[in-house]
């Protein structure tokens, strides 16, 4: 599947909730965010059958997100599901890892294949603040445990404001190099702004790249995390949504103005 630009689409990102057991400071605000009505959220037959077309349409890659996905009941039954899909190459999670402790084993039991854990800091208190009540501790023992389940490569997502010489950044890249983990510098967005840059690490927020379709948890695709641009995939119909999708795709991201990074996955 190719968009308009020659890029190639094979990399779906589902964000399977909205809500998140954190409130971290770049993420959403202290309170009085909306959230989804239960009803407006995909089920999880809605989103398998989604990624089933999306597959025979040519993605090979899909990650669950949130919000927090481990916060979403019974999500291992989720990726379960999305496992036995034939032709899905790399089937991983983003997580903030303070939940993995208790789900890892069974993550990877159902078929995942590996994790991406946010990790800012690692100073207690300095987390503690950024993240409105986490305690660093969980997110210790999440690594650990992703790591003893087989959860491979474990890599860390660090999110910068300017570099990684910063301070914080550096603690966590000498923590990374310690304990076998792979580590991406990601320059703190701003969705109405449309600040954005490549993260430092991987190819995300690259334009000329962009392989990547997403998927909120109430079921709307958008082609572009910079964009205004949304598909209702319950009103059009999976197949029709992935077609029109891939045709609006815009060359480069710009602005979004309607969604927040809590529920559409970042």
């Amino acid at each position: 599947m190719f968009d308009r630009f020659n890029r190639k689409l094979n990399y779906l990102r589902i964000s399977v909730t909205d809500r998140c057991n954190l409130r971290c400071t770049y993420c959403m605000p202290e309170k009085g965010i909306k959230l989804f009505r239960h009803t407006e959220i995909l089920s999880f037959d809605e989103i398998a059958g989604f990624t089933q077309v999306a597959v025979s349409k040519g993605v090979t890659k899909v990650r669950l997100t949130g919000g927090e996905p481990l916060v979403r009941k019974g999500v291992t039954t989720l990726v379960r599901m999305i496992s036995e899909i034939k032709g899905i190459d790399d089937l991983s999670m983003t997580t903030n890892g303070t939940l993995l402790k208790q789900y890892a084993l069974e993550l990877k039991v159902a078929g995942l294949h590996r994790v991406n854990i946010s990790l800012d800091t690692i100073d207690p208190e300095k987390f503690r603040a950024i993240t409105r009540s986490g305690n660093l501790t969980d997110v210790f023992e999440g690594i650990n445990a992703a790591k003893n389940a087989g959860l491979l490569p474990v890599k860390i997502n660090c999110v910068i404001k300017d570099s990684k010489e910063e301070e914080e950044a550096r603690a966590v890249t000498r923590f990374c190099k310690d304990n076998d983990l792979e580590i991406r510098y990601i320059r703190q967005m701003d969705l109405v702004r449309g600040h954005f840059s490549i993260v430092e690490g991987g190819t995300g927020g690259d334009c000329s790249l962009c392989n990547r379709l997403r998927l909120t948890s109430s079921g709307k695709l958008k082609p572009c995390l910079f964009s205004n641009i949304e598909l209702d995939i319950r009103e059009l119909g999976f197949e029709k949504a992935i077609n029109l999708a891939a045709e609006l795709k815009p060359e480069c991201g710009s602005k979004n103005e309607t969604d927040a990074f809590y529920n559409i996955g970042g």
